[in-house]
């Protein structure tokens, strides 16, 4: 016996109440980084009764639930649980009540939808063969919750995996897909430029920091230009530029610090020694000297050709062919689902969820905007999808 399209369906839309309600109660309080106690609780109280394996994280107040189904491979399924560092401005009836936080990157949806895919799965239990972890997870936006829960188990025995996240800017419904690179890495760069400070009315007696920190800025605008193949992109961002502390004085030194994304490991590293180059050279051109420093972030994000074949398949089957679409080039922010990627075939794809009163999706606000909204209606096609995909993986792959 197997899991048919209809009853997926129908097991999603007659959940979709109770995944907006679980939506809209984490979204009223949400919780930063590694620690979200509230939210746990709530997670762990909406799993109690479905007859899963639950255990719960040492370092970091993460999930994991398993859907034991017997003998046959195991396909875990991802939701990220925490929020940001930011203000709402969205004016729902159930916006945040925790001054500086917002749910403002969907994950609210994407642990509600993942809550509703284990009661859909575990209420079809015997139309399965093998194994569903659920995989609840801290610490995406910033702090790296899956290299903890990595660390702590959470791939062991795990055979494929995969993971939906929230697109404002595509219509509600739609689900986007794409083999390879589908998201960027990110790492942090810091440069310090150092000179001699001085009186402002005669430079000549110092050397002048920040004109070779503005020229540094210019640089790797053209360093990426001419230096990294168009065809393998990478975006150079500096983000502050800081110097000074007054009119008339010349500083000993500037700093700057932005970002690098890039969708290939290979351009990622030659970024991180033209950056190094090109404002050691710039400096001592000056007579000043640099400081770089790199801090590593979330690599790139490779979806596994074969598994996103199976999964694009699966989600068409519950939401029809011509609402599972190609995404063209990879989306430049990045994802630690990245690390789990990179352990194990698997994919994540993008579920459209712009609200019906933005005929245009690109101009709704889009995910980290205070102002950040999504139709909820499309909460149930990310349940089905996910229960599609767990389902078909489970038939597909091959068994342990």
């Amino acid at each position: 016996m197997s899991l048919t399209a209809d009853e997926v369906r129908a097991g999603a839309a007659g959940l979709l109440d109770d995944t907006v309600a679980l939506r809209r109660r984490i979204h009223e309080h949400p919780e930063l980084g590694l620690d979200l106690p509230r939210t746990q609780a709530a997670v762990l109280e909406e799993l109690d009764g479905l007859g899963l394996e639950v255990r719960t994280g040492e370092a970091l107040s993460s999930i994991v639930a398993d859907l034991d189904a017997g003998d046959g491979p195991t396909v875990l399924l991802r939701g990220d649980m925490d929020a940001l560092p930011m203000s709402e401005d969205t004016g729902l009836d159930f916006a945040s009540t925790e001054p500086g936080r917002m749910h403002a990157c969907g994950h609210d949806a994407h642990t509600a939808m993942l809550v509703g895919a284990a009661r859909l799965l575990t209420s079809q239990r015997d139309a399965l063969r093998g194994r569903v972890r659920f995989m609840f997870q801290p610490g995406e936006e910033g702090p790296g919750g899956a290299p903890h829960m990595i660390s702590e188990g959470v791939l062991d025995g795990v055979d494929a995996a995969f993971a939906l996240h929230v697109a404002p800017n595509a219509p509600s419904g739609i689900v986007v897909q794409r083999s390879g690179p589908v998201m960027a890495s990110s790492d942090i760069f810091e440069i310090v430029v150092t000179g001699r400070g001085g009186h402002a009315s005669t430079p000549h007696w110092a050397v002048d920091p920040v004109p070779v920190a503005c020229e540094i800025v210019l640089a790797l605008q053209s360093m990426v230009t001419r230096s990294v193949n168009v065809f393998d992109p990478t975006v150079v961002t500096v983000g502050r530029v800081r110097a000074g502390t007054t009119d008339n004085v010349i500083p000993e030194s500037a700093e700057l610090v932005g970002t690098v994304r890039a969708v290939s490991e290979a351009t990622r590293h030659l970024v991180w020694e033209r950056i190094a180059t090109v404002a050691d050279g710039i400096a001592a051109a000056h007579g000043c000297t640099a400081t770089v420093r790199i801090d590593e972030g979330y690599p790139v994000t490779a979806n596994d050709a074969g598994f996103t074949e199976l999964a694009a398949g699966a989600a068409r089957t519950v939401v029809g062919g011509s609402r599972v679409i190609e995404l063209p080039t990879p989306v430049m922010g990045a994802e630690d689902f990245s690390y789990v990627l990179q352990r194990v075939p698997g994919a994540m794809f993008f579920l459209g969820v712009c609200p019906p009163e933005h005929p245009d999706p690109l101009s709704a606000p889009a995910c980290h905007s205070n102002r950040m909204v999504l139709h909820e209606d499309a909460l149930a096609v990310g349940i089905s999808v996910h229960a599609a995909v767990a389902a078909a993986a489970l038939e597909q792959l091959p068994g342990r």
